[in-house]
C-alpha cells in the first residue's frame, strides 16, 4: 500500500469522481484511476461502483474513507506543526447546530478575525449531529446536551426552560399555561425522533404515565414554526431559541421545569486540528468576556 495510491483513493471519495479528482492533485485522470485500480487489486477489493460517468461507494470503500479522513488529517496537523509560526488560520469550518440561533454572537465576529476560513452552517437534531462530527463530516456541533459523549470537547453555552407556543388566536388562546395532560389531547407537532427537546418532553410525560401522541412529526425547527403558525398544532422549543413571531404565542408549561442546555462541541482526537482549536478557543474567549452570549 503506497501513500500515492490512498490519497488517490480519497480525493476521488471526496470529490466524488475521478476527473475532480485529477484537477484536485494536478494529476491525469489516467494516473488517479491506475493507482486506485492497482490499491483494489492489491488488496482484493471493490472500493467504488462505477455506473457510466458516476462512482460510488462500495461499503468497504466507505469503511476505508472514514479511515483516510482521519489520515490525511493528521498529515495536515505535522504540517501545521512544522509551521507553527504561521499565525493565520484558514480552510473551511463546517458546523451543524441544532439551531443557527446559539451561533449568532460567534459566527460574525470568528470569520472578521480570520478572514480566511470559510463556513458552512447545516442544521440536523442531536443524533445526526454526533454521527456527522465522528464520520469526521463536520468540524464543530452545536447540541441540546451538557454530556454528548466522552469523545467530545464540550464547551456548555448555559440553559433554558422548555416551553410550548402556538398560533395566535386558536387552541385555547385564553390560557398562558398547559399541562402535559392537557396537552396529551391536543394537536402536537414534534421533530423527528433524535431531538432532544422531543426526547425530553416524552420521558417526562411517561414518567408522569401520559402517552404524547404527535399529530405531525416534522424534520427542523423552521419546518416546525410555519406548521404551528398555520393553525396546524402546539410546538415546543427553548426559550432562548422560541425567537420574535407575531403570529405565534408562547405558552408555559405547567408543573413541570424543562431545561434545555445547549453546547458547542468538537470530537476531542480533532482538538488539535487548527481550525478546530481556533474556533473553541474563541468561543471559550468570547464566553469569558461575555457571559451574557452563553
Amino acid at each position: 500500500m503506497r501513500h500515492s495510491q490512498l490519497k488517490a483513493f480519497h480525493f476521488v471519495a471526496k470529490h466524488g469522481g475521478f476527473s475532480r479528482a485529477a484537477e484536485a492533485l494536478y494529476l491525469t485522470q489516467p494516473a488517479i484511476s491506475e493507482q486506485v485500480r492497482k490499491l483494489e487489486q492489491d488488496h482484493d477489493l471493490l472500493l467504488f461502483q462505477r455506473e457510466r460517468k458516476r462512482v460510488t461507494l462500495t461499503r468497504e470503500g466507505e469503511h476505508l474513507y472514514r479511515y483516510t479522513k482521519q489520515y490525511f488529517e493528521i498529515e495536515d496537523q505535522i504540517e501545521d506543526y512544522l509551521t507553527e509560526t504561521k499565525a493565520v488560520v484558514d480552510g473551511e469550518l463546517r458546523i451543524i447546530a441544532d439551531s443557527a440561533y446559539h451561533l449568532t454572537a460567534f459566527l460574525g465576529a470568528f470569520q472578521k478575525k480570520n478572514p480566511n476560513v470559510t463556513i458552512t452552517v447545516r442544521s440536523g437534531n442531536t443524533e445526526e449531529i454526533l454521527e456527522e462530527l465522528r464520520s469526521y463530516n463536520a468540524e464543530i456541533g452545536v447540541v441540546g446536551s451538557l454530556s454528548p459523549g466522552k469523545d467530545m470537547e464540550v464547551l456548555s453555552l448555559g440553559s433554558t426552560e422548555i416551553v410550548a407556543f402556538a398560533a395566535q388566536g386558536v387552541l385555547l388562546a385564553s390560557k398562558p399555561t398547559l399541562s402535559l395532560e392537557e396537552l396529551s389531547n391536543l394537536p402536537l407537532i414534534f421533530r423527528e425522533t433524535g431531538s432532544k427537546t422531543r426526547q425530553k418532553l416524552e420521558d417526562e410525560a411517561k414518567r408522569q404515565g401520559i402517552v404524547l401522541k404527535p399529530a405531525i412529526v416534522a424534520e427542523g425547527r423552521e419546518a416546525i414554526r410555519e406548521l404551528v403558525a398555520s393553525g396546524a398544532g402546539i410546538g415546543f422549543v427553548s426559550k432562548a431559541e422560541y425567537g420574535h413571531d407575531n403570529r405565534l404565542r408562547q405558552i408555559k408549561l405547567k408543573g413541570i421545569d424543562l431545561q434545555m442546555g445547549e453546547s458547542v462541541i468538537s470530537l476531542s482526537q480533532r482538538r488539535e486540528v487548527k481550525i478546530i482549536r481556533a474556533f473553541m478557543e474563541f468561543v471559550q474567549r468570547t464566553l469569558k468576556e461575555n457571559p451574557a452570549n452563553g
